[in-house]
């Protein structure tokens, strides 16, 4: 198993300059972030400094475009793209995201997706001109008719998250971050499968930054497999499983958890759905439950400050994450493929 070096993301970040949408930053208003005093601290107070990274309006509404930009190209580099075009199994934006790298670059994707896959983005698959096949409830089917069809077209086959060039690229965004905030001490990112977390964590670590990776309770791929020292499958089960539901993590995603300055922590389905609301009622943005799991982390009211000078190791799953003293703060809102019929909205919005 290749495993992520920083070297993979420079090339990415080389490859598909000009092909993606840079990343904008926002401030999140002082004091709207609780900050955790350590009583020992006797310096004075002074808050978090918290940043929105809003790669929610990238290219087909997620960063997935990031990985299949990189993917393609690289292949197209090669002379390695067959006639029978991209294939990929994709819970949604992963397929979002590869159909429209394979428009840009002229050569067919057919996408698998399970039964359960929300329609808003079947729709938008198919207005990226995929041929859409859903198969089964769970995406291990979808990925299983998937490799089948690889297999018989000879289509290329992608992956949702597990392979490092798909990772890499994802790994871009942290380093358009970096550049933008001097002194950037934590990234907060939402984990799934791991493809995001793993390129997100390669670069921090690179660059001294330390990453915190947000999973919903019961959904928890690498929580779990940073527990048992391994990879294991998990239940799926919550409100942000459409884009956060694999039941197992990569090895990539382990290798790179084990490093330093990553904490895992998990937030629950109603801290994802409040805050959710919240980006909502305060900035008017639509996000996906899987992209809010990210700021649930830092909202939680149980939110707690995991020892930041240790690997993560089996212990108790810390709930949520309270920034400290002054720390810098850049929360990824990775994805907005979603439908905002369910969010609430209040007297006098139209």
């Amino acid at each position: 198993m290749h495993q992520l070096t920083y070297g993979d993301i420079e090339a990415a970040t080389e490859r598909i300059a000009g092909r993606i949408r840079p990343v904008t930053l926002v401030p999140v208003d002082p004091g709207a972030v609780p900050t955790y005093r350590d009583p020992l601290d006797d310096r004075e107070p002074e808050p978090c400094e918290v940043w929105l990274a809003l790669e929610y309006m990238q290219h087909t509404g997620s960063f997935k475009a990031r990985g299949a930009q990189n993917f393609i190209q690289a292949h197209r580099d090669a002379g390695t793209l067959p006639d029978a075009g991209v294939t990929i199994a994709s819970g949604g934006n992963a397929g979002l995201a590869c159909a429209w790298a394979a428009q840009q670059q002229g050569i067919t994707a057919t996408v698998f997706l399970p039964t359960t896959a929300p329609p808003v983005k079947v729709a938008k698959l198919r207005g990226y001109g995929a041929d859409v096949r859903l198969v089964g409830a769970e995406y291990a089917e979808a990925l299983a008719a998937c490799a089948d069809f690889a297999a018989e077209s000879g289509a290329l086959a992608s992956h949702a998250y597990d392979h490092p060039l798909i990772a890499a690229g994802a790994g871009t965004l942290l380093e358009e971050i970096h550049r933008q905030i001097p002194g950037l001490d934590t990234v907060v990112v939402a984990v799934g499968g791991g493809g995001l977390f793993t390129g997100v964590a390669t670069a921090a670590r690179h660059h001294g930054i330390r990453t915190v990776a947000v999973e919903p309770e019961n959904c928890r791929a690498l929580n779990a497999a940073i527990e048992a020292g391994h990879l294991v499958d998990v239940t799926v089960d919550s409100i942000a499983a459409d884009s956060l539901g694999a039941r197992r993590t990569s090895q990539m995603a382990l290798h790179a958890a084990r490093q330093d300055g990553v904490h895992s922590v998990l937030v629950t389905d109603t801290e994802i759905v409040r805050a959710r609301q919240t980006l909502w009622d305060d900035r008017k943005v639509v996000v996906e439950h899987g992209t809010a799991a990210a700021l649930a982390a830092l909202t939680s009211p149980a939110g707690q400050l995991p020892d930041r000078d240790l690997p993560p190791r089996p212990a108790a799953p810390s709930h949520g994450y309270r920034p400290g003293n002054g720390e810098k703060v850049a929360v990824v809102l990775c994805g907005a493929n979603t439908d905002p019929a369910d969010l609430v909205h209040r007297p006098g919005e139209h």
